[in-house]
């Protein structure tokens, strides 16, 4: 395996925003590979309960789109929402530009030219700890492998949950039935530019415990 291409696409493969390309249409045929590849992650008691609705038609994408343009409204609004940090905490000078990109999103999603929204069998509104974490579990490495599988294509994708404030909205729009939980919605798009880059991260020691909590 070569090692120097894997970390590349694992630590390049970015949420796209402002370089997402809605000009250019996605083949169906390539959608669905990226899915094909996505459902070879790892899923609880093997119960392959993975749903992906594609969502391509330009009505149905404006209906979500204005939706999460409310939701995104509504985050923007209430600060509280967001994490705060110390000037000094390389999170905070990067918040700026976040939130910028995040509103671009947010005024071009319906732009997209296909929407990805990944669900799962069941509700974990009830589900307790080890419940919500299996039904989790069983759909987001789906999620991520699918981002992989798409930059590896050219294509970019960003990930999103704001729509999850208007769920039932939304489930209505699609027909999604009440006993299928969302979890987040993609939009999909050839992106603009060669490459990117790795995100600067917190150094990796201080998210690391050796044995104990706090043991660095």
């Amino acid at each position: 395996m070569d090692l120097a291409t894997v970390d590349k696409l694992l630590t390049t493969t970015r949420s796209v925003r402002k370089r997402l390309d809605f000009s250019r249409p996605v083949p169906r045929d390539l959608v669905r590979k990226c899915i094909e590849i996505a459902m070879q992650s790892p899923t609880g008691s093997n119960t392959q309960g993975w749903h992906f609705v594609v969502v391509t038609d330009p009505e149905k994408r404006k209906a979500i789109a204005k939706m999460y343009r409310e939701a995104f409204q509504f985050y923007v609004d209430n600060p509280d929402m967001r994490a705060t940090y110390e000037p000094s905490d390389l999170r905070a000078g990067q918040m700026p530009r976040i939130i910028d990109s995040a509103q671009y999103l947010a005024d071009h999603l319906h732009e997209a030219p296909v929407f990805v929204i990944f669900c799962v069998d069941g509700r974990v509104e009830q589900a307790g700890v080890i419940g919500q974490a299996s039904v989790y579990g069983s759909i987001l490495p789906a999620a991520w492998s699918f981002m992989l599988a798409a930059r590896a294509r050219g294509l970019g994708s960003a990930w999103t949950t704001l729509h999850l404030i208007h769920e039932k909205e939304t489930a209505k729009i699609l027909g999604i039935p009440e006993t299928v939980t969302q979890t987040a919605l993609l939009p999909v798009a050839y992106f603009t530019g060669t490459d990117f880059k790795p995100a600067k991260r917190l150094n990796p020691e201080r998210a690391i415990h050796w044995d104990t909590w706090g043991a660095h």
